[in-house]
């Protein structure tokens, strides 16, 4: 499954998620990772961020896709994402 994975939380946490989502993901841009997954990696994430997170005070949105979405980029790419064959 591919999942893009939006993320607003606290400073002192900030970099203990991103991290953690880089075992797994593509960073993107400032809060935002995207890959291609199990189905066991994703429950795995969600664990890990579940104990990183504080639930009262961040927030975090998981979009599960069946494939890799088209995108389009306007503007600086921080991370480009090449397609490698």
């Amino acid at each position: 499954m591919y999942v893009i994975i939006v993320y607003d939380v606290a400073v002192e946490r900030v970099n203990k998620v991103k991290k953690f989502l880089r075992q797994y993901l593509h960073w993107v841009q400032n809060s935002v990772f995207e890959g291609e997954i199990t189905l066991a990696e994703f429950e795995r994430i969600k664990a890990g961020l579940t104990d990183i997170i504080n639930e009262d005070e961040d927030s975090i949105l998981i979009y599960k896709l069946r494939s890799m979405p088209k995108r389009e980029s306007l503007g600086v790419e921080k991370n480009p994402i090449e397609d490698i064959i």
